[in-house]
C-alpha cells in the first residue's frame, strides 16, 4: 500500500482521503488552515495524520488537492520539501464559463507544476475528469499522463488500491488534452446526459 499525504482540505481531499483509507493506505492531511486540516483528519479516521502546511510531507505520493490557480504558488511555496516526491495534480483549469480552459497557450497545470518543482520529483496527471461523487460511490477509471514511468506506476498502484483502473494516457503534454476531457465532462453534464452521475471511460471490444 501507499503512503499519502494530501495537500487541501476540500471535498476531492476527503473523497480521495476516504477511498485510500478504506484501500488500507497510510493518510496524511496538510491545510493553509490547521484546524480544517486537523477536521479532515477526524473525519476520514483510521490513523489519518496531520501535517503542517509548507513542511516535507509524510507520504511518498502527495495530491494537491487544491483549485487550479492555488496549486502552483503551493508547490512553489513548499520548494524543496518535496523533493524526491511523486507529486499528483488533479486540477481543472476551467474558464470562468465551464467551457473552455483557463489558460491559453497548449500547457497545463501539471506541466507548470513540472516547472516549479524540486529536481527529483515527479509530476502526475490524475483523477481530474472524474465528478468527486462518482470517485466517492463508483469505480470510475483514473486517467493518468506523465513523464517519469517510476511515479506513474506508483500513482497506478495507488489507483488500483482504490478499487479503480489506472489508464496510461502517455506522457506529461498530455495533460493538457487531460484538461480539455475535464472540459468535456462538463458539457456533457450540462447537456448531453444532464447529470454529474457517469465518468469518462474506455470499454474494450472483443472481436
Amino acid at each position: 500500500m501507499s503512503s499519502i499525504s494530501i495537500i487541501g482540505t476540500g471535498n476531492m481531499a476527503r473523497t480521495i482521503g476516504a477511498r485510500a483509507i478504506a484501500g488500507g493506505n497510510t493518510v496524511e492531511v496538510m491545510g493553509r488552515d490547521q484546524s480544517k486540516a486537523t477536521d479532515l483528519a477526524k473525519t476520514l479516521g483510521g490513523d489519518t495524520t496531520t501535517g503542517e502546511w509548507g513542511t516535507a510531507p509524510a507520504g511518498d505520493i502527495v495530491i494537491v488537492a487544491l483549485l487550479y490557480d492555488g496549486v502552483v504558488p503551493a508547490i512553489v511555496q513548499y520548494g524543496d520539501a518535496l523533493a524526491g516526491k511523486v507529486i499528483v495534480d488533479i486540477s481543472n483549469p476551467f474558464n470562468s464559463t465551464f467551457d473552455g480552459l483557463a489558460h491559453r497557450e497548449e500547457t497545463s497545470i501539471a506541466q507548470e507544476v513540472a516547472r516549479a518543482a524540486p529536481a527529483g520529483a515527479g509530476v502526475v496527471k490524475a483523477f481530474n475528469t472524474v465528478f468527486r461523487q462518482v470517485l466517492e460511490k463508483g469505480r470510475p477509471d483514473v486517467f493518468i499522463a506523465g513523464d517519469d514511468a517510476p511515479a506513474k506506476a506508483q500513482v497506478g498502484a495507488f489507483v488500483e488500491s482504490l478499487g479503480l483502473r489506472p489508464l496510461d494516457v502517455g506522457g506529461l503534454n498530455m495533460a493538457h488534452w487531460l484538461e480539455g476531457a475535464g472540459v468535456l465532462t462538463v458539457g456533457l453534464a450540462n447537456h448531453g446526459v444532464g447529470n454529474l452521475d457517469f465518468s469518462l471511460g474506455v470499454s474494450e471490444l472483443s472481436v
